[in-house]
């Protein structure tokens, strides 16, 4: 007699099977201790001596982790291709999680510090913002050159009876690829966490030991280099398996974000950007819409959110220079005088944190805080508010859920407008598409751009890309550039104040750089030659100056006149038109 299963029968039997596919199946969660010995790793702090009698600090720590697999009773590997991470110390992310693991007991696990070389060499763009491998927020794509940085290590030493100087040692490139395994008793037959330490003083000491000032300041890991050979030869003595644990608390897992104030009736905004762009973190609880994106160029415009009506923020933040200010500071009501240049106001959907030091979280929390700046509009937000109120009732309603006009509703109106400004159509893009040929002195300007200063290599480049590589020309990150501090303004510090981000300032996109002079944060200089003049022998050195400008000589790089005039031309190649049409 054939056998008959009714559809309901049928689910009921996919959901007990469901049920017991989840209840066989566990998490291990790896947590990663960065030290210098027996002590942990503090950033920044020049206490640490390696084998050649040098003190050294660590800025900067990060690395990839990928290969994931654990080993069997019966000796055979259970792989985990999928799972990648992204471990850094300055963001305080040191720990992954392995999940749907069949519930069992292992005897080994096994990752590798890098990458396969098919995930290494694949397009970064194609990674959500949240991926470990979205170049946008890991800082570790060398962009044009193509592949990551596997580890970057990057801080201060000080030899005996010597100033201090920087190095930056970035360990990268597929033959650099290292396995590290950990025998142990893995009890998954629940969750369980393995508890490791990396021990940078280990790194650094044997059983290659390495001399900053002897071996090198930096590395990029080229063929044959005794740098990158002494890093790989120690990692595996710099990991170490403290602790396995079973039954660790259940991990938990984000709840969805539900947009805000939606209207009945809504267009959605077509975002548009260049495909070599890593997909951008747009706030989930804002969503693009035409409607709202309008009201916020309007209220961008508008000068009722000015105290005496005599200012817009497009006052400060012109098209005609990227949505920059041409002026060294911003004139605020009555002719008060601003601290600050004013910074370019596109591609900022890839931005985390706003304002030169980073004090704004979103940018609808930035769009608010000129309004109430004594400085600039010097307005209050409610008088704000009472003034919309006369006039732009039916644009709320078009764009929220109601006609209300609050201070939240204008933030998130004028952060809709701010993300849809966004540049990459310039002269060196069309080339990147074959639509358009560099001259020779442009294409010299970009190999200076992007080749490293590391002359022990044979390598004397610009060293521009550390912190402008990408298609987006900067890495989002504060920097201490070697500009003589003005004691008034601290930058990042003031915000966090932690002495480690003395001297700090935001990292502004060299996209359409020619259009947004005067530069830096407090516009000092007028002219790219003036910038580069700087960077080229003109750093001061302090004990926050970034290592990638620290690692440099104290005479400096010393560029040819016509390596300048290269490194200009290029510069130029970066306009987007769309800006001075």
């Amino acid at each position: 007699m054939p056998l008959r299963c009714s559809a309901f029968v049928i689910r009921q039997f996919t959901a007990a099977l469901l049920l017991a596919t989840s209840a066989f199946s566990s998490t291990l969660r790896l947590d990663v201790s960065l030290t210098a010995g027996d002590a942990p790793l503090l950033l920044d702090s020049l206490r640490y001596a390696n084998a050649a009698g040098e003190t050294f600090s660590i800025t900067r720590c990060s690395f990839l982790l990928s290969g994931f697999a654990l080993q069997q009773a019966d000796g055979t590997w259970l792989e985990m291709p999928g799972h990648i991470a992204w471990l850094d110390a300055e963001r305080r992310r040191l720990d992954t999680s392995l999940r749907n693991i069949p519930a069992g007991k292992y005897q080994a696990l096994r990752f590798h510090l890098g990458l396969d070389p098919a995930t290494n060499s694949a397009a970064p763009a194609q990674y959500s913002p949240e991926h470990p491998l979205n170049p946008n927020l890991n800082g570790l794509h060398w962009s044009w050159q193509g592949g990551y940085i596997f580890l970057a290590l990057e801080g201060s030493f000080r030899a005996a009876g010597q100033s201090p100087g920087g190095f930056s040692y970035h360990l990268a490139r597929d033959p650099n690829r290292t396995a590290l395994t950990f025998t142990g008793d893995y009890d998954l037959t629940a969750d369980a966490g393995a508890f490791f330490t990396f021990d940078l003083h280990m790194l650094l000491a044997g059983p290659k030991p390495l001399s900053f000032a002897k071996d090198g300041l930096s590395t990029h890991s080229h063929e044959g280099d005794p740098v990158v050979a002494a890093l790989k030869a120690n990692l595996p003595a710099a990991f170490t398996l403290h602790q396995i644990s079973s039954s660790i608390p259940a991990i938990a897992r984000p709840s969805p974000i539900k947009p805000l104030y939606l209207p009945a009736k809504q267009t959605a905004y077509r975002f548009t950007m260049s495909r070599y762009f890593p997909i951008p973190p747009l706030p989930r609880d804002n969503p693009l819409l035409e409607e709202r994106v309008a009201l916020g160029e309007r209220l961008f415009n508008d000068t009722a959110l000015s105290r005496d009506g005599t200012l817009s923020c497009a006052s400060c933040h012109t098209r005609a220079t990227a949505f920059t200010d041409p002026r060294r500071f911003s004139i605020g009501v009555e002719e008060r005088i601003g601290t600050r240049n004013g910074m370019p106001l596109f591609n900022l959907a890839w931005k985390t944190s706003f304002f030169w030091d980073g004090r704004a979280p979103s940018l609808r929390a930035q769009a608010l805080m000129p309004v109430q700046d004594h400085l600039e509009m010097d307005e209050k937000l409610e008088n704000v508010v009472a003034k919309l109120e006369k006039t732009s009732k039916a644009d709320f309603a078009r764009a929220f859920d109601s006609d209300a006009i609050t201070p939240e509703r204008i933030g998130l109106a004028i952060e809709n407008y701010l993300l849809t400004l966004t540049s990459y159509d310039s002269k060196f893009d069309r080339s990147m598409q074959g639509k358009e040929q560099l001259t020779e002195e442009e294409k010299r300007g970009f190999e200076l751009f992007m080749t490293e200063y590391e002359p022990r290599m044979g390598q004397k480049g610009a060293d521009c890309f550390h912190c402008h590589g990408g298609p987006l020309f900067t890495d989002h990150q504060f920097h201490n550039n070697g500009l003589s501090p003005v004691e008034s303004d601290t930058g990042r510090h003031r915000v966090t104040q932690n002495d480690r981000d003395l001297y700090k300032f935001s990292t502004p996109s060299l996209r359409n750089i020619t259009l947004t002079a005067p530069y830096m944060h407090d516009g000092r200089f007028q002219t790219l030659e003036e910038v580069i003049a700087h960077y080229d022998h003109n750093l001061r050195r302090t004990d926050t100056l970034d290592p990638n400008l620290a690692k440099h000589p104290s005479t400096g790089i010393r560029l040819s006149a016509s390596d300048k005039a290269a490194l200009v031309a290029f510069l130029k190649t970066l306009t987007d038109e769309k800006f001075t049409k």
